[in-house]
């Protein structure tokens, strides 16, 4: 039972992080493959940077993509 001021919720601090590309349609309509293959590149760079730190791949979404890195210090 939670005791005054206390609400039986855990309270838990964490960083999310929402990303895209500026200009991802124009360069998708001028160099599809070109464009697909240097966000599929910079995705292979990244991913493993924010799993190191402890954070998560959310959401991907054509070029955008959604982090959380739960746990932060309070």
């Amino acid at each position: 039972m939670a005791t005054p001021g206390q609400s039986g919720i855990e309270r838990r601090l964490a960083a999310i992080l929402a990303a895209n590309i500026a200009g991802y349609s124009p360069l998708m309509g001028a160099d599809e493959t070109g464009t697909a293959r240097a966000l599929r590149e910079h995705r292979a760079a990244i991913d493993p940077i924010v799993a190191s730190h402890g954070g998560r791949i959310v959401k991907t979404t054509g070029d955008g993509e959604g982090l959380r890195k739960a746990g932060l210090p309070e």
